[in-house]
C-alpha cells in the first residue's frame, strides 16, 4: 500500500517526506486555505519536497471551468494530480485531462457506482470518503470493499483506490487488508501508526540494560 499525507501544511510533509515513507500528498481547498498561502505557491512547494503525485483540487464546478483551472495547475510540476469531483463535469473533465496524459484524483465518492464510473472515465485515482459514511451510520470500509471486488473483475481498469477521510490507523490496516492501492491519511493518523505500547517497553529495556553494563558502541 502506498501512503499519501492528507494536509496542504509544508512542514508537515517536508518531515514525513525525510521519513521515506511518504509516496504522495493530497490537498483540498479547505486545507490550502488553513494555510493561508496562494494555491500556486503551495502546490509548488509540495511538488519539489516529494516526487510522488500531488492532488491540487478545482473550484470550479462546470467542465469549462474546471478545464481552464487545470490548466494552470498542471504547469506547476509535473507530478501534480488534477482532482476533480464524482460529478458529471467532473468526470467529463477527467475524461479530457486523461487523454491529454494528465494524472486525475476523481474525489467525493461515497458508492461502488460512482467509483465505476469513475474508472470507466480513465481516473488515476477515485477517493473513497470512508470516514465521512462512518460519521453518518454507514460502514465506510463495506465500500472500499465493495469497490475493490469489483475493480479485481475487470484487468483493463487501472485506476487505484485511494482511500480518503482516514480517522485512524484501524482504518489504514483495514484497508491494506483488502487490498487498496492507497490510504491518504492526516499527518497524526500517519505517525499514530508508529506507536505500540510492547514497542516502546521493549526499547526502554533495551536501553537500561545497556547502560546497566557500561558498554559503548564507540
Amino acid at each position: 500500500m502506498k501512503f499519501f499525507v492528507d494536509t496542504a501544511d509544508v512542514a508537515e510533509i517536508k518531515a514525513l517526506a525525510e521519513s521515506g515513507l511518504l509516496d504522495g500528498v493530497t490537498t483540498n481547498p479547505t486545507l490550502v486555505a488553513k494555510s493561508g498561502r496562494k494555491m500556486r505557491d503551495v502546490i509548488s512547494e509540495i511538488c519539489a519536497l516529494v516526487s510522488g503525485p500531488v492532488s491540487a483540487e478545482v473550484a470550479a464546478t462546470d467542465h469549462e471551468g474546471m478545464m481552464a483551472e487545470a490548466r494552470i495547475l498542471r504547469e506547476i510540476a509535473r507530478n501534480v494530480t488534477i482532482k476533480v469531483p464524482l460529478t458529471p463535469d467532473g468526470l467529463r473533465t477527467c475524461r479530457k485531462l486523461t487523454d491529454d496524459g494528465t494524472m486525475v484524483n476523481v474525489t467525493l465518492c461515497f458508492s461502488p457506482a460512482q467509483a465505476l464510473l469513475a474508472a470507466k472515465a480513465g481516473a488515476t485515482f477515485v477517493s473513497p470518503f470512508i470516514g465521512r459514511l462512518d460519521d453518518i451510520g454507514e460502514h465506510g470500509m463495506g465500500l472500499i470493499a465493495d469497490i475493490m471486488t469489483i475493480f479485481r473483475q475487470y484487468s483493463y481498469l487501472k485506476t487505484e483506490v485511494l482511500v480518503a477521510s482516514v480517522r485512524s490507523p484501524l482504518h489504514v490496516v483495514e484497508a491494506a487488508k483488502l487490498g487498496a492501492h492507497v490510504a491518504t491519511v492526516p499527518p497524526p493518523v500517519l505517525r499514530q501508526l508508529f506507536n505500540h505500547p510492547l514497542t516502546d517497553k521493549g526499547l526502554a529495556n533495551f536501553l537500561a540494560d545497556w547502560k546497566k553494563a557500561g558498554l559503548s558502541i564507540a
